[in-house]
């Protein structure tokens, strides 16, 4: 390697842990975007695994991990978070460089870091003689007492903070419950986001690495999703405690899937209208904000499967 390709990829490096490093230091320091930062933590590891190759690439989360240990408490929750979200985007790096669909990079993704990180929790417990539940619990009471704090620091009204403070208990107890299914969901969603806005990168820059040239407004869920709808349905009509909790977490994860559908109908319509681009950014800014509208836009993704919106062929292609 001459010396100038060698300054080209330390500069890259560098480059890598900076972004990577600004969005951490984001979200750990400025509570108010701290939840949008983190969410991007993934995309800059990704693309510069993509660009600087696997031992290159593995240079850039392993860099943060040191800079995370130091400034957090080495072993806590939030440094299992803040690395699994980095060796996520490494992981969809990989996958997607090895040339599997979109599905499957997010899938297999989703599937290491959930695994990897219950291990984490199960040895950091473990190490400190903690029940895991208990320790769950008393960090879902701690982030919800921070938000609590953030929305009075935000000038909420008294009243609100003191009906927020009553139903602390309750939300935690919900909370903990449907835990999985909502780790399991903002690991897809966290997929999602950071593998389309890669991939816009990388095809403005000429790049076609990963994921194919299908758009992917015309993405389906597969049909036997709609059997993981009754099935949990069916649990939460008739059964009580674990097999409740079951259909739940169930129901929840499945809804996520199908709001990903109704987010491809919706741009698919943008597209066939043709929508400006500023028009359509206000427009998903103003659905992502509103727990009503990702509620409709489930619906849509669901009844998509028998109304077939988009007039899609079993192929994916719009039928004439």
């Amino acid at each position: 390697m001459s010396r100038t390709e060698t300054w080209e990829k330390t500069r890259d490096i560098m480059a890598g842990i900076a972004i990577t490093g600004t969005l951490f230091l984001a979200s750990v320091t400025m509570p108010i975007i701290s939840f949008f930062s983190s969410l991007f933590i993934p995309l800059p590891v990704m693309l510069y695994r993509l660009k600087l190759g696997r031992q290159s690439g593995m240079v850039v989360p392993s860099a943060m991990l040191v800079l995370i240990a130091l400034i957090l408490e080495a072993l806590s929750p939030d440094f299992f978070l803040f690395s699994g979200l980095m060796i996520f985007g490494f992981f969809l790096g990989e996958f997607s460089e090895s040339g599997y669909s979109i599905e499957k990079t997010i899938l297999f993704a989703c599937g290491l870091i959930l695994a990897a990180g219950f291990a984490g929790l199960l040895f950091y417990s473990m190490a400190r003689q903690v029940d895991i539940i208990q320790m769950v619990s008393a960090y879902v009471e701690r982030n919800l007492v921070l938000t609590v704090s953030l929305y009075e620091k935000m000038g909420m009204p008294e009243e609100n903070i003191s009906l927020l403070n009553d139903a602390l208990p309750r939300i935690q107890y919900a909370l903990v419950r449907i835990l999985p299914s909502l780790l399991i969901s903002t690991a897809l969603v966290v997929g999602w986001l950071n593998l389309l806005i890669a991939r816009s990168i990388l095809m403005k820059k000429g790049f076609d690495l990963f994921l194919g040239n299908a758009p992917l407004n015309k993405w389906q869920a597969p049909e036997k999703l709609v059997w993981g709808i009754i099935g949990s349905g069916l649990l939460l009509i008739l059964t009580d405690g674990a097999p409740w909790l079951i259909g739940m977490n169930g129901l929840i994860t499945c809804f996520t899937v199908y709001m990903f559908q109704g987010m491809a109908v919706t741009s698919f319509m943008f597209e066939k209208k043709k929508f400006p681009l500023v028009l359509k950014v206000l427009l998903y800014a103003i659905i992502a904000l509103n727990q009503i509208l990702l509620i409709l836009l489930v619906g849509i993704g669901l009844f998509d499967v028998w109304l077939n919106f988009r007039k899609l062929s079993p192929a994916g292609k719009t039928e004439e």
